[in-house]
Order: structure tokens, then sequence, then C-alpha cells
């Protein structure tokens, strides 16, 4: 194992003669017996690949007159057309963009200095002379700049735990496994120790352990890895959290607002955050978001937001009457949406800001935001004193799941905060809400993580890997449309192809020129955010009400279309439904993000690279064939024919994409989802109620058929599209009301197709009819029912019907 890697950009091979080539032989021979590896390159092409792929670097050398390639020494190439300056500027910057800090040491053939720009100064350490000096002092020059950089390195928490690890001290504390010491005397504990390791093992340790600082204290290495994820996250606190952002939003939904208060909740919200309001006994007020014909959920509507709307959504409110306040006291909507929607999160919060005094944005898929400039300014971060001064600022919570498109371990959150006078957070009084659900045994490696994964985006290395995902994101998207232009120009095979939910054009701000998103150029589409904004009543995004700059599509997340619908909600004569294809990629070990009635997601993360998305090109081509060759299910899937034979057997793709196309449109399945979701049911009682009901025994399962005028006792939340369809508390309206029409024409389909079931969190299937139960409050004599409002000082009618 080295201690680290070092790049020779320079024009002389290794191998070739004279004096500096046999300086450099001598200085790269120093560096390897100090432990070090060196890779050479030659050209600048080959040095921006090493800096591309080697994410071990610990130094630079780089030849000033580096030639472009194909050539290897001799005079520079000129560099930028115009420019005037040789290729190895170009190293430079790319070294500086890449790597935060890495040193960097010139090698110049000119006497002085004066020739170089100014900028050079500042972006190198040094300069090599490789004939003034001998080849030892280079290399120990070299040797030392590379240490000082490994060990700045490494963030607080991540430094403290390997220094401990690197102490080898006995444990006299838990966990029992004592470093691993545990499992190796038991055959399986030695098969667990050796698939995971000592090391990891040796760093799963105690609170005890004084020295790494304590979670709960947010003290030692642990509370300077959170001041130092405040900074890099644009916070005036960040606190870190183990169990997911799903702990983030009861946290913080806990500790904002309380009993019998208002809140106001984006009904595209997360389950925890209904968990929240059901452990503060808050009432919660729904936002409505806009839909589209995919059945795509989209942002909150400008008007939605406003003041006005919000006093008129809160006076018709059942609950809201008995509140203890008019006033809302928390608002919390999702950004981004699952499907890729971001607010200007500064329009939003002046919105809001007379209508709460505690703005909560949910960015569990949202934590690389700041750290790329198509999203200045969308995320909740980015609102402060100095972007919305004055007194009616809100306090602004984000919470994000920074494992989830970030580099962290699994569960691994964060929580970050920017308080306002009007709604002040002290620090020891959040740290009860902290304490309430964190735990007292953190497992340290995930700590660990959420402190490298903050170091990884500090500096210009946090948006080179974000736009690395960005690129590679709109490489993709392009690649689907050419794809499926080439399809229908040969005319010598069925003209269709799946699209890819984006608009069809995009304006070049510079020149004023409208071109086919396909042909656009990638640095257009990477750093220009009109290019990706709703434009107001655009056919391609499908969603109304929207206006300029309001919301913008994130080009990370992509979705898929499949032919049979367009984002108006029109239906054609034939189609191919979502999940039949995501079915097909599942055998190709393709597994997507989510799937709807005719839309897949896929999510561009730092760990997307041009061979998988271009095995997805390739999958998606491969379905294309084999339906139009109207391939049998056997050959395409054959544990669906084998699990349901006599549902399947001797049917064809082309036969089952079609029976499906005609069963969701005779059903009209889209369309009632849409209602359902715009139409929301009355709310009856709040959802704390509901649960302490259901832990003492007094609900019950009901069958569809049987669930009319009934409160629910449980949330139910359709996958797709993933969002709440009831919430405890609210009733399930008339047997030919929205919501379980809806629910029976799910039930419908999944008895029609088996296998392609929806994920419905909430309903329980009946084994021996497929009937859909859901928990509803059991219904009590009118007479307790008195009692009971009595005892919660409301009126009957708001308890009776339960």
């Amino acid at each position: 194992m080295t201690d680290g890697t070092i790049l020779f950009a320079v024009r002389e091979f290794p191998q070739s003669g004279g004096a500096g080539a046999e300086q450099l032989r001598r200085i790269r021979t120093e560096l390897e017996t100090r432990g070090f590896e060196v890779r050479w390159a030659a050209t600048a092409d080959d040095a921006q690949a090493v800096l591309r792929t080697e994410a071990g670097l610990a130094a630079a050398v780089v030849d000033w007159d580096l030639p472009q390639g194909g050539r290897t020494g001799g005079e520079p190439d000129g560099g930028e057309p115009g420019g005037g300056e040789p290729d190895g500027a170009d190293v430079l910057r790319h070294t500086n963009q890449r790597f935060q800090n890495l040193p960097v040491f010139l090698v110049t053939v000119a006497e002085d200095l004066e020739h170089l720009p100014l900028w050079v100064a500042e972006t190198v350490i040094g300069y090599i002379w490789p004939l003034e000096d001998t080849a030892p002092f280079i290399a120990g020059r070299i040797a030392s700049a590379a240490r000082g950089y490994q060990q700045d390195l490494l963030p607080p928490f991540f430094k403290a735990l390997r220094r401990f690890d690197h102490a080898h001290e006995y444990s006299w504390h838990t966990p029992a496994h004592s470093g691993g010491v545990a499992f190796l005397k038991s055959p399986v504990g030695r098969a667990f120790h050796d698939y995971f390791g000592e090391r990891l093992l040796r760093s799963d340790l105690s609170i005890s352990v004084e020295e790494l600082g304590s979670l709960f204290e947010h003290t030692g290495p642990v509370g300077a890895a959170e001041r130092n994820a405040a900074r890099v996250f644009g916070a005036d606190r960040t606190y870190f959290v183990l169990h997911g952002d799903s702990t983030c939003d009861r946290m913080v939904g806990h500790f904002s607002v309380t009993q019998d208060e208002i809140a106001l909740v984006d009904r595209n919200c997360h389950k925890s955050v209904l968990h929240g309001l059901v452990l503060s006994g808050a009432r919660p007020v729904y936002l409505l978001p806009t839909r589209n014909g995919y059945g795509l959920a989209g942002p909150l509507p400008p008007l939605e937001i406003q003041a006005q709307s919000i006093a008129s959504r809160i006076s018709r409110n059942p609950l809201a009457r008995s509140a203890v306040s008019p006033q809302a006291q928390y608002a919390v909507l999702t950004n981004s949406t699952y499907d890729g929607l971001c607010y200007d999160a500064l329009q939003v919060a002046q919105a809001l800001a007379p209508s709460t005094p505690r703005l909560h944005f949910d960015e569990a898929w949202f934590a690389y935001a700041r750290f790329h400039p198509l999203y200045a300014g969308r995320y909740g971060m980015a609102v402060g004193p100095d972007t919305f001064p004055g007194p009616e600022r809100p306090t602004v919570f984000s919470t994000q799941s920074t494992h989830k498109l970030l580099a962290a371990l699994s569960q691994s959150a964060m929580v970050h905060v920017k308080p306002a006078p009007r709604a002040p957070v002290e620090h020891e009084r959040f740290n009860e809400a902290f304490m309430m659900h964190g735990t007292t045994s953190p497992l340290y490696p995930m700590i660990a993580s959420l402190d490298v994964a903050t170091a990884m985006m500090d500096g210009p290395q946090g948006r080179w890997l974000i736009d690395e995902a960005v690129t590679e994101a709109i490489r993709f998207r392009q690649t689907v449309v050419r794809v499926g232009r080439r399809i229908a120009a040969a005319d010598d095979r069925p003209g269709w192809f799946f699209g890819v939910w984006q608009p069809s054009t995009v304006t070049d701000p510079a020149t004023g020129e409208r071109l086919p998103f396909a042909d656009a150029p990638a640095e257009l589409l990477r750093t220009e955010p009109s290019c990706w904004q709703l434009e107001p009543d655009a056919d391609w995004h499908g969603f109304t009400g929207m206006t300029d700059g309001y919301c913008l599509l994130d080009p990370i997340k992509v979705t898929l279309t499949c032919p049979g619908i367009d984002a108006t909600g029109q239906m054609s004569d034939w189609g191919i439904p979502a999940r039949i294809l995501t079915a097909y990629l599942a055998t190709r070990n393709i597994v997507v993000e989510k799937t709807d009635s005719y839309t897949t997601l896929i999510l561009f993360s730092m760990g997307i690279t041009k061979g998988k998305w271009g095995t997805l090109m390739d999958a998606l081509m491969d379905f294309k064939s084999l339906y139009d060759q109207n391939a049998p299910l056997e050959r395409l899937l054959p544990e669906l024919v084998a699990a349901h034979p006599h549902r399947y057997t001797g049917q064809t793709l082309r036969e089952l994409c079609q029976e499906m196309h005609d069963h969701l449109r005779d059903a009209r399945l889209v369309e009632l989802l849409d209602t359902a979701f715009q139409d929301l049911p009355e709310p009856a009682t709040p959802p704390q109620r509901c649960y302490q009901r259901l832990i003492r025994g007094g609900t019950e399962r009901v069958r569809l058929t049987d669930a009319a005028d009934r409160v629910a006792a449980a949330m139910v939340t359709v996958t797709p599209p993933g969002i709440p369809v009831l919430m405890p508390g609210e009733n399930t309206g008339t047997p030919d009301g929205p919501l379980l029409r809806y629910l029976t024409a799910l039930e419908s389909f999944d008895r029609h197709f088996p296998g392609f079931r929806s994920e419905t969190h909430g309903v329980t299937l009946d084994p021996a009819t497929g009937d859909y139960l859901i928990e509803c409050v059991r219904r009590i004599p009118a007479q307790q029912a008195n009692r009971t409002s009595e005892e919660h000082h409301e009126t009957p009618t708001q308890t009776q019907r339960p």
C-alpha cells in the first residue's frame, strides 16, 4: 500500500534521454523510495484523464509547456485558441477545479517567472527547475507537501477516529464485541468478522470514548464536524442524525409545533412528516400540489401559498376551528419533489412568511443543491438575512437524507437550521428534541461518513462532483431523444421509442435562439437554469398555475416516458405501461427508483458512469425490439409466467401491454388518481387521536365496499405515485367519491394483473380474496361520542363520525 499518488504531467518520458529526463527519473525513484506511487502523463490529454479518474492524488507536478496530445516535447502547442497559453495552463485549471488545496508544483524552463499569468501564482505552491537542485531535495519538497495535504485533507471527526484506531487501545466498554474480538470466538461470528473486516469493527465504539466527542452534547470532534458541515452547507447550525431523514422530519416537526396548533403541510409529503404530527398533536391543514397528465405531482402553485389562500384553507378546515390559535406555527413542503421539481426557495419563504414563523424544507433528495450553480437559490439554507432581510423572515429548517445522493452510509442525515428573531431556535431547547429522537449508541462509522460527505462537497471539488452527475444525466437525456429521432427517420421498423420528461426546446439567453433540446450544447444545458425552468402553461410539463422562475426540473432526476399518454393527459389507442418495462429491466439487473403508470424515474447520482447508463440504453433498445417482434412473455418475463401460469401462459409482450393499457384507459385510473389527490377527504379528527385509538384497539380493518363514511386510522400511501391519498383522521367519503373510486380501481387492477401490484402502504390484502382492507376508527355510540367531545372541548359532530 502506497502513501499516495503523485501526478507528473511533464513533456519528458522517463525513458527519453537528456539531463532533464535523467533528473526526473531520479526524482521519481526518490518519491517511490519514500512510499509514493508516481503516475506519468506526457500530454495534457493524459493528465486530464488522470485528474478525472484518480481521486487519491497527494500532489501534482505540471509542466507549463505540456503538449495537448501526440507530442512528447519541443515547443508549446500554442494553448487555447486565441489565448496564447500552453496546455499546461488547462491542466493547472482542471487541477484547481477537481481538488481543493492539492499541492501543485510547476515545472518551467524559463529563468524568470514574469512570463507566467498572475493567476498561476495563486494555483501552485512552488516551482521546479529540475537541474538546479538535487533530486533528493526536490523529491523531499514534493513528499513533504503531499503528506501535509493528506494530513489536512481529513475532516475533524474522521481524523480523530483514525487517530484513535491507530492507538490500538484495549476496549473496556460497549459494544460487547470489543472491536470484533467476540466475533472471533464463534464460527458464524468469524464469518461476519471476515466479511466486514477488523477496521470497521474496531471503529464501532461507545460514547464512553471521550476523545471522539459527544453526539448529544455536540462536543469534541463530533461538534467540530457539525460546525464544519454548517459552514459547508450554509447553515447557522447543523445536527448529525443517524436514523435517516425520516427522523429529521419527526424531530423538526416535534420541535416546531405543539398540541392543537396548526401546521401547514404539503400534501406531497413523506409519511415521516405525518409521524411528527402524531407525536406533536398538531392539526394539519394540507396544501395541494398541482398534478399533470402523467400523474406526477408538481409543486405547490404560487397562488396556493399566498396568505389569502392559506387563510381561506384554515377557515374552511374543521380541525383548525378548535385549534389554540388561528395562526399556523409551522409549514413543511417537499423540495425537491420525488420527480425532481425544486422551488425558488426565496419566493416560497416570502410567500409563506405572513402565514407562519417556521418553514421546513424537506430536502431528503436534494442535499447537493448548494454545490452547483444550476440550483442557486433553490434550497432552504439560501434563505437568510442577506437574501430576506427584515423582521418577517421565518426560521428555516432543511432536513437532508445525506446518504441518498451524496456519499454517506445509509441512514446518515442532517438537520440544517437558519433561525430568525421572530422564531428563535435556542440550541439547548432544540437539543431536547434532538435527544428525544436520537440514540445513545451511535455508530461511529456513520458519523464519519457524514463528516467525509461534507468534506467531499467543500470547495471546488463539490461542484466538480455534482457537475459530473449533471453532465452524465444531460448526455443520457439527449441520447434518448436522438435515438428516437434516428428510429423515426430510419423507417425500417416501427417508429416509436421512449421519451424523456423535459422541455422539447430551450433558449440560449446569449443569442435568444430557440434550440431543440437534443441539439443544444451540453455546456448550455449544464450551466443555464432557464433551460430547466417550468415555463407557464408549457405543454411539456403539464402543470397549471406556474410563474416564471418559480419551479425548476432537476436534470439529475430523469423521468423516462412510455407511449400511451402525454403530460396533458391525452391517451392514445395503444400504449406501453411502465410497470411492464420496469419488470423487464429488473430481469436485466436494472432497478429503477420509481414507476408510475407511464413513467419511470432514474437517478443520476455521483456514482453514475457512462457504462451504467449505456447498459440502460441497450436494455431500452432490446425491449423495443422484443415488443416489435411480439415476443412471448415466457422469453421476457419467465418468472412472472411461472408464478402465474394460468394468467400469462401463451401471452405475448405486445398483447400484455395493450391489455394493461386498455384497462388503465377504460378504468380512467390516471384521471381518478388526479381527482383523488385534488379533491381531498374531509378532516374529522386530529391524527394523534386516531393513533391513540389504534394502539388501544379502537380501530378495525374494513373492506373498501364497507368503508364509506369512515374515519381512517392510518395513512394510505400508494406507489405510484408515493404520496398519501388518505391521512389519519380523514373521512373516506361516499362510495362514489374520489377516494374510494380510486382505491377500488387500484384493487381491480391488482386482481387483473397479478405480479404488477401497486405498492400500497396502509392497505392490508385479504389473503383469500385479494380485497383491500384499510384501518378505520371503530364507530362509537352517540352517548359515548358526546362524552368524548366534552373531554376534548369539541363539538359532537366532530367526534360522532368515528
